[in-house]
C-alpha cells in the first residue's frame, strides 16, 4: 500500500457515497459508471491528466467504488484514490486508440465476470468524456444489461458543499485575489497579452501561503475592445491598447476547487454607455447577492439582476451563473443549476455559484462577477475580495 495524500477524510468520502447510492436507488440503478473526471475525483480522489482516454469510476450499492482505466494510469490510481489497491483496475494498452478494439470491451467483460451482465447501469450520456462509440460498444457487449441515462446524477449530489470543500474554495479564492491584483497592477498600454498571461500562471501556480496553486479547468480569458464582445477568447501576442477595455475571467484553484472572479480594466476613459453599464451591473450584482438566500430560488438571483439591467435599458438573454467547485477541463461549472428566470431550484446553505452578469456588446464587453456561497441565513457571501467596479487606468 503506497502512502497517499488524500484531500479529504474517509468519512467525507463515505458521505458522498451515501448520497450517490441514495440517488441511484431513486433512479432504479444497480451500478453507476461515472466518466466525468470531476465526479471520479469527488467520489474516489482520483487525480491525473488521463481523461483523454476512456476511464471511469464504478459505484456499487454494497461495495467500495472501483476506478477503471488504462493500465499505465492505474499506477496513478493506486497513488491517489482512497480505496484499497485491488479497487483499481487497468485495461491493456492494446485497447488504446485502436480501430480494431475498444476499452469498453474490457469493461463489459469485467462486469459480466461480476455477475452484472443483466444489471441496470447508469451512464453519463451527455458528458464530454463518454463518446457515442463508447456507448455503442458497451451496449453491444452487454446485450442483456440496460443502460440508463444518468447524466448529472452525481453532479447534483455535489451541489451542496461540505465545510471541508468550502475551506478548499476559500483557499482558491485567496489565489484568485492574488491573480487579479497582479494583473491589474501589470497591465499597461504596449504590454503584450501573453506576457500578462505568463504572470497570471505564475501567480496561480505559486499560490499563497498555505495553498499551492492547481491548474484551472478554463484557461484565462482576456479579450479586448470589440473582441470583448466574444466571451470565450483566450490570448495572443497583441499588446494592450489605450482606449480599449479588457475583461479578465480567471480562477485560482486549490486541489481542483475553483473560485472564479472576473474584472474589467479600461485603459483610458470609458464611454458613457460603458459607465451606464458598469452602474447597472454593480447594482444588479448587489441585488442578486442580497436575493441569494437559503429558501429562495435560483431564478430570484437572475430576476434581481435583470431588474437592475432593465432599468438601465439593458436586455441580457443569457443565464447569469452556475454552480462551481471541483472541476477539470474543459469547464469549471458543475452543469446542473442555472441562474436564470426559468430555474426554480431552491437554494440551500453550502451551495456555491459563479454569479456572472457579463455583457458582450458589438464594440465592447464587460464582466464584473463573484463566486458566492449560500449561507445558513442572510445574503450570500462573496468568496473573493475585489472592489465591484470597472477599473480605469488613464
Amino acid at each position: 500500500m503506497i502512502a497517499k495524500d488524500i484531500p479529504f477524510t474517509h468519512a467525507e468520502y463515505q458521505r458522498r457515497l451515501v448520497k450517490t447510492r441514495h440517488a441511484m436507488d431513486g433512479a432504479n440503478i444497480d451500478l453507476m459508471f461515472c466518466t466525468d473526471p470531476s465526479n471520479q475525483n469527488w467520489l474516489t480522489a482520483y487525480d491525473g491528466w488521463s481523461f483523454y482516454v476512456h476511464q471511469g469510476v464504478l459505484v456499487f450499492p454494497d461495495a467500495d467504488p472501483a476506478w477503471w482505466g488504462r493500465a499505465m494510469d492505474a499506477n496513478g490510481g493506486v497513488r491517489t484514490v482512497w480505496m484499497e489497491d485491488d479497487r483499481v483496475w487497468g485495461y491493456d494498452d492494446i485497447y488504446v486508440q485502436s480501430t480494431e478494439r475498444h476499452p469498453m470491451e474490457d469493461l463489459a467483460a469485467r462486469l459480466k465476470d461480476l455477475g452484472l451482465g443483466f444489471a441496470r447501469i447508469g451512464v453519463e450520456m451527455d458528458n464530454y468524456y463518454f463518446s457515442a462509440k463508447a456507448y455503442e460498444v458497451l451496449k453491444a457487449n452487454l446485450p442483456d444489461a440496460t443502460l440508463v441515462d444518468a447524466t448529472a446524477l452525481v453532479n447534483w449530489q455535489r451541489a451542496v458543499k461540505s465545510p471541508e470543500e468550502i475551506g478548499f474554495m476559500r483557499k482558491a479564492a485567496s489565489i484568485t485575489d492574488k491573480i487579479v491584483n497582479g494583473l491589474l497592477e501589470r497591465v499597461e498600454p504596449g504590454v503584450p497579452k501573453n506576457e500578462i498571461v505568463a504572470e497570471i500562471f505564475r501567480d496561480a501556480v505559486r499560490g499563497v501561503p498555505g495553498a499551492w496553486g492547481d491548474y484551472p479547468a478554463i484557461l484565462p480569458l482576456l479579450p479586448s475592445g470589440s473582441d470583448a464582445g466574444a466571451p470565450h477568447l483566450t490570448w495572443n501576442g497583441r499588446p494592450f491598447t489605450k482606449g480599449e477595455a479588457t475583461f479578465f475571467e480567471v480562477s485560482g484553484v486549490y486541489r481542483r476547487y475553483h473560485a472564479p472572479c472576473c474584472r474589467t480594466l479600461m485603459l483610458g476613459q470609458p464611454t458613457e454607455e460603458m459607465k451606464l453599464a458598469e452602474g447597472a451591473i454593480v447594482e444588479g450584482l448587489n441585488a442578486g447577492i442580497e436575493a441569494a438566500r437559503p429558501g429562495a430560488r435560483a431564478a430570484d438571483i437572475a430576476n434581481a439582476l435583470n431588474g437592475s439591467l432593465e432599468k438601465a435599458g439593458i436586455k441580457r438573454g443569457a443565464r447569469c451563473g452556475y454552480p462551481v467547485g471541483l472541476s477539470y477541463p474543459p469547464d469549471w461549472g458543475e452543469r446542473t443549476i442555472s441562474l436564470r428566470p426559468s430555474d426554480d431550484t431552491v437554494l440551500e446553505p453550502g451551495m456555491t455559484f459563479h454569479f456572472m452578469p457579463g455583457l458582450w456588446m458589438d464594440s465592447w464587453g464587460m464582466e464584473i462577477t463573484e463566486t458566492i456561497l449560500i449561507r445558513d441565513e442572510g445574503a450570500a457571501e462573496p468568496l473573493c475580495n475585489q472592489p465591484r467596479k470597472l477599473f480605469i487606468k488613464d
